[in-house]
């Protein structure tokens, strides 16, 4: 049955002019068949990038998003329209709104994950892979309101020694419940392998600044694209990973001969996990469900997301 679904699947995407973006926490069998799996970032470029004449989104609603931002004349689909995102649910545009009249001369810099309509009240989107370069870019002298990942946001401030940066109190749900007890325990088992965290998780600082008192070097602080580079590296090494268990498939793939262990089998997107094969036939057999920001609201959202793309 599932070897019809993806055969069905290869057809019409040559038949319809599609090309299949996955992230790195889909479920294997939908990275299998994508065209490009990645972080944000990665699709976000891969989607300016495209010339299909469709693209259909293996991800979160907010990403959709992006890539219809980034490609008005593409047609964009999502496979569930249920497939959100908590993070991007914690600030809204209200919320944004009433944050910069409290700061107005404030540079507002947004994650990637968050609505079109609050990219289109930020100054620029980031990424985890490049959010510390983009603060960098930002002058010295002014303040910042970082948003909504407050995880994300405090790693930057002490990896760049700003001061002024504000924070938004959000979270991710599955980050927020990494817990310190869990690294503890997966690193005394697996005393031989490396330890990669997502900058998202809610014990990063904490793990950053024991990490540096110690002296460690084998505690890395990474996006998911990070941890595939630094994977590649080592084709034969041991890993404890920090984030989405869906990067593991990946991982695996770049790395057969090494070894990984999840600090939890419990970090799972369940927003992630909605996508499947079989909504995905469904999705290129119908053409739904299409991703589409207005005009008004892309014309805004599109500066700071070029600035995120061109700053990478």
């Amino acid at each position: 049955m599932e070897k019809e679904i993806i055969s069905k699947i290869k057809k019409l995407k040559k038949e319809k002019d599609v090309v299949i973006l996955a992230h790195n926490y889909q479920i294997p069998e939908v990275q299998d068949i994508a065209d490009f799996v990645g972080d944000s970032l990665g699709l976000s470029q891969k989607a300016k990038e495209a010339g299909e004449r469709i693209i259909l989104f293996c991800g979160v609603h907010f990403m959709a998003e992006t890539a219809s931002i980034l490609c008005p004349d593409k047609k964009v689909l999502i496979p569930d329209l249920q497939a959100g995102c908590s993070l991007s649910d914690s600030l809204a545009l209200l919320q944004l709104k009433e944050w910069k009249k409290r700061y107005p001369d404030a540079v507002v810099v947004t994650y990637v994950n968050t609505s079109a309509e609050v990219k289109a009240e930020s100054d620029y989107c980031v990424t985890s892979s490049n959010a510390v370069r983009v603060v960098n870019s930002i002058p010295e002298d002014k303040m910042i309101l970082f948003g909504p990942d407050m995880f994300l946001g405090s790693y930057v401030s002490r990896v760049t020694g700003r001061k002024n940066i504000r924070l938004w109190a959000g979270e991710c749900h599955v980050h927020a419940a990494v817990k310190a007890e869990d690294i503890e325990r997966a690193r005394k088992k697996h005393l031989k392998a490396r330890f990669l965290i997502h900058p998202e998780c809610g014990c990063v600082t904490s793990c950053m600044i024991d990490a540096f008192d110690k002296g460690e070097k084998d505690s890395i602080i990474l996006s998911t694209e990070g941890m595939i580079r630094e994977v590649e590296k080592n084709k034969e090494g041991e890993y404890v990973i920090a984030t989405e268990k869906g990067i593991l498939h990946r991982l695996k793939k770049v790395s057969p001969s090494s070894k990984f262990y999840p600090v939890s089998d419990e970090l799972e997107c369940k927003y992630m996990k909605l996508i499947t094969l079989e909504k995905v036939l469904f999705s290129l057999e119908n053409e739904v469900y299409e991703v589409k920001v207005k005009k008004e609201i892309r014309d805004k959202a599109i500066i700071p997301i070029q600035r995120m793309v061109e700053i990478a």
